[in-house]
């Protein structure tokens, strides 16, 4: 384990938010250097899970302080894991996502997922896991997984610089039966349905469950417009474009602040109906605008590696691949 230090694995609900807090604070610190996200946001709602002692997972405890978590939520038959974390020795070890295969803080993150594993795997009531672990560079915990029986996907975090303007409205032009509008709250459930359209059959569908079904896109969407799970959301650069007879959504896009110089576009759609039509790249070129006028120096999103279309589309509207990570999937009727 750690340069011999012994280090002992217990119950996350055992332990207050005040004692992880160094922790959280160094975390945090990598969520802004690596990805430019002000993680603070995230730290105050799972600090509030860990008082109520009610957050099932693992903490890891050396010389009676907690160096490292991990931590899961359960959606009826399906638990995710959220975030798994140790803290880099003496804050001189650089974090481990800069080096994948070794090092104390990354031996200590396979443990916590080890135990973490052990619990899920073994109720009963669960018949899926999934995970995907952002700050993690792909490789860096996928043989833990791997051994106890995930499928692993690659997931890319793509960044597009704001610096070339000054920035103008871009003209969009739509087919005659087609209008642009920006995002109403009533948007939640037909944006469920289109959600739903959109991802059947897609990569993206076997990553997250919650793009299966409407009730499922509409929990997702309840999370990025409601409940800040992904930055702060922003109505002034999400877009929906609606047909004009059925007022029916057929694409949309989401953003959200996830610092004062970062946007991200936590959703992006189109029914596969009206694809091919140009609505994507109007939409992304809406977002820039928006993002660029509220100040952001950059924009990002993620993206399934084998969404070959999706990368070639982002490529050419200037974003980069600037990280890549794993995303990662047990289902219980896969395993013999």
């Amino acid at each position: 384990m750690a340069s011999g230090v012994s280090v002992e694995i217990l119950d996350l609900r055992h332990f207050a938010a005040p004692v992880l807090r160094p922790v959280l604070e160094v975390e945090g610190e990598l969520w802004k250097q690596r990805l430019h996200w002000d993680y603070r946001n995230s730290t105050r709602l799972l600090m509030q899970y860990l008082d109520s002692h009610m957050l099932p997972g693992y903490a890891a405890l050396e010389d009676g302080r907690v160096t490292g978590y991990a931590f899961c939520v359960y959606e009826e038959n399906k638990a995710v894991i959220g975030d798994v974390f140790a803290m880099p020795a003496g804050r001189t070890e650089t974090a481990s996502w800069a080096h994948p295969h070794g090092g104390p803080a990354h031996e200590i993150e396979r443990t916590l997922l080890r135990h973490l594993f052990e619990t899920l795997l073994n109720s009963p009531q669960l018949d899926r896991i999934e995970s995907q672990l952002l700050l993690h560079a792909a490789g860096s915990h996928t043989a833990t997984f791997r051994d106890a029986g995930f499928q692993i996907f690659r997931r890319l975090f793509m960044v597009r610089p704001l610096l070339d303007g000054p920035w103008t409205e871009p003209h969009v032009s739509l087919p005659g039966n087609l209008e642009l509008r920006g995002w109403h709250d009533e948007d939640l459930t037909p944006a469920g349905r289109l959600i739903s359209e959109a991802y059947r059959n897609h990569p993206d569908s076997q990553i997250n469950d919650q793009y299966r079904s409407v009730h499922g896109s509409m929990r997702f969407l309840h999370n990025i417009v409601r409940y800040a799970g992904c930055g702060v959301f922003s109505p002034q650069v999400s877009h929906v474009v609606v047909e004009r007879h059925s007022r029916e959504l057929v694409a949309l896009l989401l953003g959200s602040r996830v610092s004062p110089q970062s946007g991200h576009i936590t959703q992006i759609c189109v029914h596969p109906e009206y694809r091919r039509q140009g609505l994507a790249r109007a939409l992304l070129s809406l977002a820039a605008f928006g993002f660029a006028r509220q100040g952001a120096t950059e924009i990002s999103l993620t993206v399934t590696e084998a969404n070959n279309h999706a990368v070639e589309l982002y490529r050419s509207e200037g974003y980069d691949c600037a990280h890549i990570f794993d995303a990662a999937v047990w289902l219980r009727d896969e395993i013999a």
